[in-house]
């Protein structure tokens, strides 16, 4: 009787499942055919030339400053002529007697009285000769320094009374018929989207608040050994306000390889188990009534700074962010900032 009565009693509530975990999410979304990178630089022009003697020696006058205009054809420097001057003489004086030497073997030989070798041996020593005169010659000419191009001194690097090495740079100019060039360093997965004619922003702190159009006119095929970075020349309207060793900004319209590679970008601390090029995240799958986690595989592509690099979400993914450490897959999830879902896009 007393079992019957416990039987009938009033029905036991189940127990009430366990509240959804809080988490933060994000809304990624897949990368562009259309992108854009930005990087900094030096001003210059495509002709800028350190000039500099040939041969060492003291110099005499340097008939220019910083700034100065030059045409071309103009003397720069000289440098005290007389040690070249002392050996074109000497050589000069060489080939003469190479020269009345070879006269005189060619005249003994037509005698019979000395061999053909003789001949040669004469014959060979003008050509030395002459080649050494030629060689005094050509540094004579180089005891001034004249300017390739009509331009502007940019840098004066001596003065006069110095004694100069050969190679060393006594004076630099630019050329101002050659074009206004911005070169700038890129990381290797930047330079994959950029092609030469693409469109360049270009802003310069001289002119603050302006903004200047450029195009890419080559990009490098070799990196830096130290940085990685591909350096990319970007040619930009000259202007009288521009100079040459200006700092400049260029943002740097991209395309995206049309491959499946392309990496969209997510935080870091979204990424589960990242190994080699496979990694997962917990993506959210449902609506605001009823959210949970899905855990989905993803190609990963490592970390830019706070950011991951992933393959394989589609546009407008979902991504649990903060908590995700905490959630397994198929759980019930809330998201505590739903705002954030709309605001987060890949660059």
């Amino acid at each position: 009787m007393a079992f019957a009565l416990a039987a009938c009693g009033p029905a036991k509530t189940p127990p009430a499942p366990p509240p959804p975990q809080a988490v933060e999410a994000v809304a990624v979304a897949a990368p562009r055919a259309e992108g854009g990178v930005t990087a900094t630089g030096t001003l210059e022009r495509r002709r800028e030339m350190a000039l500099s003697f040939r041969i060492a020696g003291v110099l005499t006058k340097v008939s220019v400053e910083a700034g100065d205009p030059v045409r071309a054809g103009q003397v720069l420097a000289t440098i005290d002529p007389a040690a070249v001057d002392a050996r074109q003489q000497a050589s000069g004086a060489d080939l003469d007697k190479a020269r009345r030497d070879l006269a005189r073997a060619k005249a003994l030989y037509a005698k019979g009285y000395v061999a053909k070798v003789r001949v040669d041996d004469a014959e060979s020593a003008v050509k030395a000769a002459s080649a050494a005169y030629s060689g005094a010659a050509f540094d004579r000419r180089w005891a001034q320094l004249v300017s390739p191009a009509s331009g502007v001194v940019l840098k004066r690097n001596a003065q006069a009374g110095e004694v100069v090495q050969a190679g060393q740079a006594v004076v630099s100019v630019a050329d101002l018929n050659s074009p206004l060039v911005l070169r700038v360093p890129l990381a290797a997965r930047d330079v994959a989207g950029v092609a030469v004619g693409s469109t360049v922003e270009v802003g310069v702190d001289a002119l603050p608040g302006q903004t200047l159009t450029g195009h890419v006119t080559r990009v490098g095929q070799a990196a830096d050994s130290r940085t990685g970075a591909v350096t990319v020349e970007i040619e930009v309207a000259a202007r009288p306000e521009l100079r040459s060793g200006q700092i400049a900004t260029a943002r740097i319209t991209s395309r995206a390889p049309a491959t499946n590679a392309a990496f969209a970008r997510i935080p870091a601390e979204a990424v589960l188990e990242a190994s080699g090029d496979k990694a997962a995240v917990l993506r959210l799958d449902g609506g605001p009534g009823g959210m949970r986690a899905r855990r989905t595989p993803v190609r990963f592509g490592g970390f830019d700074g706070d950011d991951a690099l992933v393959a394989g979400l589609p546009d407008g993914t979902r991504v649990i962010t903060a908590g995700a450490g905490f959630v397994s897959d198929g759980d019930r999830v809330a998201v505590t900032d739903p705002k954030a879902l709309s605001v987060r896009a890949a660059k």
